[in-house]
């Protein structure tokens, strides 16, 4: 099992579960998260918090977390890559992570049955 991780910017959100649909991903945990990279953020101007002057140089993007079996990855990452990338500096990040055991709470199955 690998557990992908997608860091996409906002308006890109519907394509992507489009496409995790499509390849039967069992579920999805998405969080709205702020960040930059490459891109260096947006930076909006001088802000204060806190009494502390500071640079906003952080910009709205979407994770979207899911596990699937090995043999799903390469075509998800194929297909993200397709659909989701604009060709512009922040269309985001995709990291594959090994998950060694996965568990269903409620009845206590394990493995690749609780995806």
């Amino acid at each position: 099992m690998k557990e992908i991780v997608l860091i996409i910017r906002p308006e890109k959100l519907e394509v992507l579960k489009s496409i995790l649909d499509q390849m039967k991903c069992g579920g999805m945990t998405i969080s709205t998260v702020m960040g930059c990279g490459a891109q260096k953020g947006a930076v909006e101007g001088v802000n204060e918090i806190k009494g502390f002057k500071t640079n906003i140089n952080l910009l709205p993007k979407v994770r979207v977390e899911v596990v699937v079996d090995d043999s799903k990855v390469e075509n998800i990452v194929a297909e993200v890559r397709d659909k989701v990338a604009t060709g512009h500096v922040g269309d985001g990040k995709i990291f594959v992570r090994n998950i060694e055991e996965a568990i269903r709470i409620r009845t206590g199955e394990r493995g690749d049955k609780v995806l």
